[in-house]
């Protein structure tokens, strides 16, 4: 974590400590004044200015008379209706009594909205509230980003000083030849596959490992599915509909009845038939951890054995059996260190950086962590 990241968490707690003290000062004015007073006066206040706003423009001059009456009976309905026992019911009255004019001015209403202007400064307390609660809440809520923020952080730093400590020397091609011997033998098995099979087939293949959820293949398109499954062409290998779709219509009519039909679906998705390969059936290197494994080859064999033969198969089960028959944790930390240090982070774990980062970054998770434990909730 570099100074200005260590500056933005201390900027941050300062904010909070100042968003929460604001928020409660805001509170206390609002009990002192008696929170159910103010909200009484809010309604008849937004009431009244809601008033202002709606006919001052066309009441006022040499305006609409029909509007200025219009105006002068919603001001005297409003004030009727004002409750005896208001508080500041004087400040109304006093509203009423600037607009008792035969001609009203802007600046009557000037001294209209003057007048009422302790009753805002008394309603101006809920809104100080809201205003202060919504900016704790916001500094609240980037408090626990920065704190997801950090977890990651902590997290990439701390498995990256586990990679420094890693074994270069191990001997890593006790992993690394037999997950290549699976992955060798299942690209080309699903190769021929593709290339012999027919396509309604493949693509009924691939739409049956969405079961699989760790064998990642793309879902076909729709318009495709639907082709090969009720065109007779839908029988015919992949590499046969490629070769179709690069005909011209006429010629492509002495092929298939419906050429235009193949040409839709076929065409348009070239892209994806010329991709799919055996990519989502192989085992990555470096490989992951152990249990991830486990899972994935148990999946694996159940693809895998729709159309593999029984070489792929045991080569899988080989790659399976490593964590029980290999130190392996100690050998993939090794094989990720291999692929995935770069010189400057071997540079940054010798020099001891990583680790003071890393100190530095638990230390401002835990004062941010603390800090929201300690404030109130809003």
């Amino acid at each position: 974590m570099q100074g200005d990241d260590l500056a933005a968490v201390d900027g941050l707690l300062d904010d909070l400590d100042r968003a929460a003290s604001a928020h409660e000062r805001a509170c206390e004015r609002v009990e002192s004044a008696g929170e159910e007073r103010l909200e009484r006066l809010a309604d008849h206040y937004e009431e009244l200015t809601d008033l202002f706003d709606r006919y001052e423009e066309q009441a006022t001059g040499d305006g609409d008379f029909k509007i200025f009456i219009e105006f002068q009976e919603a001001m005297a309905t409003f004030i009727e209706r004002l409750p005896e026992d208001l508080d500041e019911r004087e400040r109304f009255e006093e509203v009423d009594d600037v607009m008792q004019q035969r001609r009203l001015t802007e600046k009557d209403f000037a001294r209209a909205r003057e007048a009422i202007d302790p009753v805002a400064e008394e309603v101006g307390l809920l809104e100080e509230r809201r205003a202060t609660e919504e900016r704790y809440r916001k500094l609240r809520k980037r408090a626990r980003s920065r704190i997801r923020d950090l977890d990651e952080h902590i997290a990439d730093l701390a498995d990256l000083q586990e990679l420094g400590e890693a074994d270069l020397d191990a001997p890593v091609e006790r992993l690394r030849e037999p997950i290549e011997t699976y992955n060798d033998a299942v690209t080309e098995a699903f190769g021929e596959f593709k290339r012999e099979a027919g396509a309604r087939k493949v693509l009924d293949f691939v739409a049956r490992t969405t079961a699989f959820p760790l064998v990642g293949f793309r879902d076909p398109p729709e318009d495709l599915v639907e082709y090969v499954e009720t065109h007779e062409p839908g029988t015919e290998p992949i590499p046969q509909l490629l070769e179709y779709a690069d005909f011209s219509t006429s010629k492509l009519s002495h092929y298939v009845d419906d050429p235009d039909a193949l040409k839709r679906a076929v065409a348009t998705s070239q892209t994806y038939l010329r991709r799919l390969d055996a990519e989502p059936l192989t085992v990555d290197w470096p490989p992951p951890a152990a249990d991830v494994l486990g899972w994935r080859v148990r999946e694996l064999i159940q693809v895998a054995g729709r159309f593999a033969d029984d070489d792929v198969l045991v080569a899988l089960r080989t790659v399976r059996g490593l964590p029980a028959e290999t130190d392996y944790e100690r050998l993939r930390r090794s094989a990720r260190a291999r692929s995935q240090l770069t010189d400057a982070e071997r540079d940054r774990l010798a020099s001891g950086a990583v680790a003071e980062e890393l100190d530095r970054a638990r230390d401002a998770r835990e004062r941010l962590t603390d800090r929201l434990d300690e404030l109130p909730a809003p």
